[in-house]
């Protein structure tokens, strides 16, 4: 099946950046819900990651005092999820995931500035039955010198997101009719629209408990290439299908 490389990618490893200067130690500001106002941004993050899958909670561009040898970053995980991997390679870092995966750690080993350049890499993985669109609660963010005392904290935001849908008919390379019919897979419940190249809406349905759906065209598509392709839609979070390309209307005629 030939689909184009223009797609709108699963949300999987979407990576949220945290932001900022540093403050004093204190309580966290923004470690459920929205993101704080600018003046309170001292460690931020957020990520959307489908249900079972693994995203990227990413630090990057921190400023302040240089904190020295042995201080450390340490992410604590939301309610259901857990860290795990900190796969920053970096040199002068350590990264090391608790056994119960409720939180992870990069410590600095040589580094001539900790934390003043690069990113910092937290992989976190969300539950299987965690509902589409809700935010999963408890996300912290703290950085300790290397005595074990608290020089900045935060917290970041874990969506959850969608699946994406695949759309596996029609096919492509086969000459379709005016009005082909759609069909795929989604999560179960999930909206599903299909569109034209032009993001014109072709047609749409509901996902069933097995995740099936199927629509057909309420009009003529328009004779000749185009691409469709699928978004589901659930909850306030979606996700899009890979595109196929498709021939509407009778192959040319050979001279």
């Amino acid at each position: 099946m030939n689909r184009s490389s223009k797609t709108a990618a699963a949300v999987v490893t979407a990576a949220g950046f945290l932001t900022g200067g540093w403050a004093a130690a204190g309580p966290a500001s923004a470690v459920d819900g929205g993101a704080p106002p600018p003046r309170d941004r001292v460690l931020w993050g957020s990520v959307t990651v489908p249900p079972g899958r693994d995203g990227i909670v990413e630090a990057s561009g921190l400023s302040g005092p240089a904190l020295g040898f042995g201080s450390s970053l340490t992410l604590v995980a939301p309610a259901g999820a857990k860290v795990t991997g900190v796969p920053l390679t970096a040199a002068g870092y350590r990264g090391e995931v608790a056994a119960d995966g409720r939180s992870a750690a990069y410590t600095t080993t040589s580094a001539e500035s900790p934390w003043q350049t690069g990113t910092f890499p937290f992989v976190v993985a969300v539950p299987a039955d965690a509902v589409p669109g809700t935010r999963l609660d408890g996300c912290v963010l703290r950085l300790a010198d290397a005595g074990g005392a608290e020089r900045a904290s935060g917290g970041c935001q874990v969506t959850v997101g969608l699946p994406s849908p695949v759309l596996s008919r029609p096919e492509s390379g086969v000459p379709l009719g005016n009005r082909p019919t759609a069909s795929g897979t989604a999560y179960p419940g999930a909206r599903v629209t299909v569109s034209d190249q032009d993001g014109h809406e072709v047609c749409g349905d509901t996902a069933g408990a097995d995740g099936a759906w199927s629509c057909a065209p309420g009009r003529d598509l328009p004779a000749g290439a185009n691409r469709l392709q699928a978004t589901a839609t659930m909850n306030g979070v979606s996700a899009s299908s890979e595109q196929i390309q498709v021939s509407v209307g009778s192959p040319p005629t050979e001279a």
